[in-house]
């Protein structure tokens, strides 16, 4: 077991309102490299911000303490929260080249000014060095990955021109187009009809497996999430409450809390749910 990253101790608080609250609190464990672990929690347990401090995109108005440590090439990548916030570019991974993100709502993710292929490329210039033929050149083929209809002309579309799930697939494709080690996604599916979640969950699974991807998948849904993770970290209220593979937790799970988010699915029962993810095979 090769481990990605190891995060230790990270606590993020935020002042509202002339006090500080705490999103994260002393939270603690490790990434393992190409597995696929999902972050789940209702709103407001500090999934989202837990992402945001992985891939540096905190506000400057965060106070961040602990560490994370990066075991990204032969030699680990150490250093404070902090420090890798203001040094992004200094050894620690970055956004884009080394980190894919994709944002809950492809909608405001993506610019509404700009071609679609123009928003893959430019990833791809940026990060990989490509001219700018041979970057519309990939962002032809990712939209292809992606499973886009009609890629061709897709590359002269607008956002505003594509459906939910195809302005998903299309931030997918950025978020990949530099061939990252990491794939954060969060609550990306959460803006979807069921059925282009399900696409999307399989998408998602299939390019990861693909290119030797790790995967955080962040999600309040424990059931979509257990039928693409391989491990769970469940968080309330900004901590780290159970932590165990997605059979473990969804079979057995160990606390209250995780038994109430499987029952806030009606009829939801852990057999089938475990038969649907193979995680009984």
């Amino acid at each position: 077991m090769t481990v990605l990253a190891s995060i230790r101790d990270l606590t993020v608080t935020y002042r509202r309102d002339g006090r500080e609250v705490a999103a994260l609190k002393g939270v603690g464990f490790d990434i393992v490299a190409g597995e696929r672990l999902a972050i789940i929690g209702e709103s407001g347990s500090g999934k989202s911000t837990l992402a945001l401090a992985i891939a540096g995109l905190l506000p400057a108005s965060a106070r961040v303490e602990g560490r994370i440590d990066w075991f990204w090439r032969t030699q680990p990548i150490l250093g404070t929260v902090e420090r890798q916030l203001r040094h992004l570019r200094g050894g620690v991974p970055l956004l884009g080249r080394d980190i894919g993100f994709v944002f809950q709502d492809a909608s405001t993710s993506l610019d509404p000014v700009m071609t679609i292929g123009k928003q893959i490329a430019e990833v791809a210039r940026t990060h990989l060095g490509l001219t700018w033929s041979q970057a519309y050149a990939k962002a032809k083929t990712l939209l292809q990955r992606v499973h886009l209809p009609d890629p061709d002309s897709a590359l002269h579309a607008f956002p505003h021109q594509l459906s939910g799930g195809q302005k998903q697939r299309v931030a997918i494709a950025a978020a990949i187009a530099a061939g990252p080690k990491l794939l954060i996604a969060d609550e990306a599916t959460s803006a979807l009809d069921t059925i282009v979640q399900a696409e999307i969950v399989g998408l998602i699974r299939r390019l990861v497996a693909e290119d030797g991807m790790t995967l955080l998948f962040i999600s309040h849904d424990i059931a979509l999430a257990a039928d693409l993770a391989e491990r769970m970290a469940v968080f309330r209220q900004g901590q780290l409450v159970e932590l165990g593979t997605a059979a473990r937790i969804v079979g057995a799970p160990a606390q209250p809390y995780t038994r109430a988010l499987l029952d806030a699915h009606i009829g939801l029962d852990a057999e089938p749910l475990l038969n649907r993810s193979g995680l009984n095979a």
